[in-house]
């Protein structure tokens, strides 16, 4: 079995990518290897743990959206042997190709958080970054009367970074709404060093902090849950480089898990050090391999991993692909560019829009750190339309 073109990932990025391509020629042969029966739109996971998007909303059958002239192979990739421009798949199928676009999404770590995968979906341990148990965070937001809501950010990489703190702000609006704004203490505890990268966004979102009463603590990376005992341990790094850790109670807590690259990436001959596809961050051409490319949260480029970056990224990949495909130098370059629309509380949305630089690139001809109600509308609305009618079938 050989393609011209084969396909790793049958997410936003394999199938907006391959549909591209075919508009382009339809006379290509493409393979898409996918394991999965089901496609998800996993940016209103943040809407459904707020109560605001039916989760039966975002899945729909992956057979509907294989661009028509493409072949679906449902397997998974076990390894890569780019010196023979082959995969070997977890059935043991040995698959050829001339050209290879590697996009099989990111690798959610819940079990690099001790205790975690034992608790989670009970005992106020929820997550939006699970088709299972995003509808339980709203559950949690529900039945919280009083007590303490705590929200996590990782380090590393995350699929939409501004995720763990969207839910945050609707929960604290939620709170608010229902009068337990004095009674249920909301707090925010990130690896990270700051609310946000760029000081735009960063300044609006201090204030959205501030209105809401959030307790933000930084330099916090979760390692432990306890979740019959409502207990949750932080690793805390101080300002000297100091490691100690912190255990606090919680009644509620929304888990971001640690993530990575795929351990079949990151074990392969494709992966940099960091285990991400080795690809020069403007062409995503791969630095040693010619005929391969990748984009999406499996590339290794330094940019925000969102679903915004791959509709940027898509163009370019299929550009300099059929460039490389016809004996030419890539030529198109990726700028970095991503999109975070960062929900801030129900009817409310700051949409942030950045590149490489972290420098602003926004679309609309207003102030877009201001939180508006027409951006909400955006993301409720309009984007999921765009997603299944527009974005996967390479329209757009």
């Amino acid at each position: 079995m050989k393609y011209q073109i084969l396909i790793v990932g049958g997410g936003n990025a394999g199938l907006s990518t391959a549909a591209k391509l075919l508009r382009k020629n339809p006379k290509l042969q493409i393979g898409i290897i996918e394991p999965s029966d089901k496609h998800y739109y996993q940016p209103a996971w943040t809407l459904v743990g707020g109560g605001s998007y039916d989760i039966t909303d975002t899945v729909r059958n992956e057979a509907d959206f294989i661009p028509k002239g493409a072949e679906w192979i449902k397997d998974a990739v076990a390894t890569f042997q780019p010196e023979q421009n082959t995969v070997t798949t977890r059935d043991g199928k040995t698959i050829g190709y001339e050209y290879l676009v590697v996009c099989p999404g990111i690798q959610l770590n819940w079990s690099q958080v001790e205790g975690l995968p034992e608790t989670l979906g009970k005992n106020g341990v929820c997550s939006n970054y699970s088709f299972q148990y995003a509808p339980y965070t709203f559950e949690c937001l529900q039945n919280l009367k009083e007590g303490t809501a705590i929200f996590t950010a990782p380090s590393g990489a995350v699929k939409c970074g501004g995720a763990p703190q969207k839910i945050m702000y609707l929960a604290a609006d939620y709170f608010r709404r229902a009068g337990l704004a004095g009674k249920v203490k909301v707090e925010f505890w990130t690896a990270g060093g700051v609310i946000f990268g760029i000081e735009k966004y960063a300044k609006t979102l201090r204030k959205v902090v501030e209105r809401y009463g959030i307790n933000t603590h930084f330099k916090h990376d979760l390692i432990r849950v306890n979740g019959p005992a409502h207990k949750a341990t932080f690793k805390v790094t101080a300002p000297d480089g100091s490691v100690s850790e912190e255990t606090v109670h919680f009644d509620m807590l929304h888990v971001t898990p640690p993530q990575s690259a795929p351990d079949f990436i990151s074990s392969s001959p494709l992966a940099n050090a960091a285990g991400w596809v080795d690809v020069d961050k403007y062409t995503l051409q791969h630095n040693k391999y010619p005929n391969i490319f990748s984009l999406g949260d499996a590339a290794g480029l330094p940019n925000s991993r969102t679903g915004a970056a791959v509709r940027k990224e898509a163009p370019v990949l299929v550009k300099n692909l059929l460039a490389v495909m016809a004996g030419q130098m890539p030529t198109a370059k990726y700028s970095g560019y991503s999109s975070c629309p960062i929900v801030t509380g129900y009817g409310k949305l700051m949409l942030a829009e950045f590149d490489y630089d972290n420098k602003p690139t926004e679309t609309f001809p207003f102030d877009q750190s201001k939180e508006r109600w027409t951006m909400w509308i955006l993301k409720r609305y309009i984007l999921p339309w765009l997603y299944w009618n527009k974005i996967l079938n390479g329209a757009m």
